[in-house]
């Protein structure tokens, strides 16, 4: 396979990466404390720990689940929080004790919290109070032995952190009630972990970091298996491309993105920790005009998002008064960027929009524009260092430039497998090291490429994987629907959105009764927004619904 890419790479970015650069992901963090310590690392609601701040709480967690707890190495520990300063304590400190971090979405329902942390037989969680109700419901159907419960007061001075936990608790009300088994709070955690010793293991790069969860091929969630070389490979990678950009130390980046999205564990909290920047979380990206508020008040550098809160934020009437002057790069990733979106953010911000791609598969960078390209051409840029991508078409042979075939990605930001399913690593992952995408694209002769379709039938959701069979298995168990098919449709919000096509054998079954019974089972985004009753669905020969059928008959109707 001939490298194209390399000869037409941006000046200073090199054709390969050293991905034993550190030995580990707590390796690199102990350099990174080195050199940056009282450097300030996350800000949230107005307070900030440095690097040796979040080092010393994390030191303080590692020893309760070494000392305390006395978990074995490879245990699974998995973390339920928005965007608060507990989340890199509780992190790093997890896999300074040589645990494997299991990201677990907050917006989960019970059902699905419940697969997820059974499949991963995670034995602790540490979860934020606003959503303990929903694991009290599964929590005796897991292998959870331990709960961590998070406010969102905590690690705050005590006044501040004691009022928000009372405004959170019983102004707003958004802590549900709840009763858990074996439950202790995070403050009492850090104290128990400060009689013991802090572990000073030494991880091997092959020993899983994160348990990232995705559908992969399929609609059944699975872990992708991200190891310490695997996590610290991508992170050297996206450094060599966006290093030359960026001064060390100086560094102010905007985490709205949840850090249990790998985009924004990579891109964010990982890359800019190594490069000494501060991370301002965002604990609810959903209210733009306090999203609005908080820009304004840091001389922000760097911005990360999807195209739905890019666009969000281009709406709000405010946002054209946050002062552009230091940002540096804006990155969008997760979703397909579209241009009007690119083309308004560079007229408001008089900074370009960079468009990367990326799989959780893949820890999960893969290619990125170049920082300082202005114009928006829809490609998804060029291989990352150490990076290969390969077009091939039906019968596995390499396309020419130009023409369209699967993307094949090799690297060692390439997971080894899926958790504890063989059938579906040896779907994506073949001999010669090359991972599957399932994604059609097309590379032209500088290596740069673009998406034009997708083998997968997944719907991208402001950035999330949604998938069909998942949203079919739910609706399929309401009383009175026959047949389902799910297809992805266009959605000026979202990106994409879900449109279901029922065939009802109660003609009582109305839309509101199937949007209320998906809202009981699915997390929100995967909600269906727009159904269509039918007599039949199309089928292929042996009786397999085909929702190919389905999304062209839409098309067209939409063209017409």
């Amino acid at each position: 396979m001939d490298k194209i890419w390399l000869q037409h790479y941006p000046p200073g970015v090199p054709a390969e990466i050293d991905p034993d650069a550190f030995p580990s992901v707590p390796a690199m963090q102990a350099h990174i404390t080195g050199r940056f310590g009282p450097k300030p690392a996350y800000s949230s609601f107005g307070e900030t720990l440095s690097f040796a701040e979040v080092d010393h709480l994390g030191g303080m967690f590692a020893a309760y689940l070494h000392g305390e707890l006395k978990l074995p190495r490879g245990t699974r520990v998995a973390l339920m929080m928005p965007n608060l300063l507990a989340y890199p304590v509780c992190l790093f400190g997890a896999l300074r004790a040589g645990c494997t971090v299991v990201n677990c979405n907050p917006l989960y329902t019970a059902c699905e919290l419940e697969h997820q942390l059974e499949d991963a037989g995670a034995e602790v969680i540490v979860i934020l109070e606003n959503f303990a109700h929903v694991l009290a419901e599964i929590q005796e159907r897991t292998s959870v032995r331990h709960v961590v419960v998070v406010r969102m007061g905590d690690l705050l001075p005590r006044a501040k952190g004691w009022l928000l936990n009372f405004v959170v608790r019983h102004v707003k009300r958004l802590v549900p009630g709840y009763t858990l088994a074996h439950m202790t709070w995070l403050p009492q955690v850090l104290a128990a972990g400060a009689r013991h010793a802090v572990p000073a293991l030494e991880i091997r790069g092959d020993e899983l970091a994160f348990l990232q969860y995705t559908g992969g091929t399929t609609g059944v969630a699975k872990g992708a298996m991200l190891t310490h070389r695997n996590i610290i490979a991508n992170v050297m990678q996206a450094r060599a491309w966006v290093g030359p950009h960026l001064v060390e130390g100086e560094e102010i980046i905007i985490t709205a993105l949840p850090l249990y999205h790998v985009f924004s564990l990579m891109a964010n909290c990982l890359l800019f920790g190594l490069l000494g920047g501060l991370n301002v979380l965002i604990a609810n990206p959903r209210d733009i005009p306090g999203l609005v508020k908080e820009l304004k008040r840091h001389p922000f550098t760097a911005f990360t998002g999807v195209n739905t809160l890019f666009s969000a934020l281009l709406h709000n009437e405010d946002f054209a008064g946050v002062d552009f002057r230091h940002l540096r790069i804006a990155l969008g990733g997760g979703a397909a960027v579209q241009r009007a979106v690119a083309e308004q953010w560079l007229a408001t911000t008089g900074k370009p929009l960079v468009e990367a791609y990326g799989l959780t598969e893949t820890s999960p960078a893969v290619s990125i524009n170049p920082i300082l390209r202005r114009e928006f051409t829809g490609a998804i840029g060029q291989p990352l260092p150490s990076t290969e991508i390969s077009i091939r078409d039906d019968a596995g042979n390499e396309c020419a430039p130009g023409m369209p075939g699967e993307m094949y990605i090799r690297g060692p930001q390439v997971m080894p497998g899926y958790w504890q399913r063989t059938d579906e690593t040896a779907m994506v992952l073949g001999a010669d090291g090359f991972l599957r995408t399932g994604d059609i694209g097309i590379m032209d002769e500088c290596g740069f490429m673009r998406i034009v379709d997708r083998k997968k039938e997944m719907i991208l959701v402001s950035g999330f994987n949604v998938y069909p069979s998942e949203v079919e298995a739910a609706v399929i168990t309401l009383p009175g629907v026959k047949e389902v098919a799910a297809i992805s449709v266009p959605d000026e919000k979202t990106g994409e959105a879900v449109k279901i096509f029922v065939v009802r054998k109660d003609a009582s079954v109305t839309r509101e009764a199937l949007i209320a019974h998906c809202h009981e089972t699915l997390t929100g985004y995967k909600v269906p927004h727009q159904v269509e009753f039918r007599d039949a669905l199309p089928k292929s020969n042996v009786g397999k619904i085909l929702r190919r059928q389905l999304r062209e008959e839409e098309m067209k109707k939409r063209a017409a």
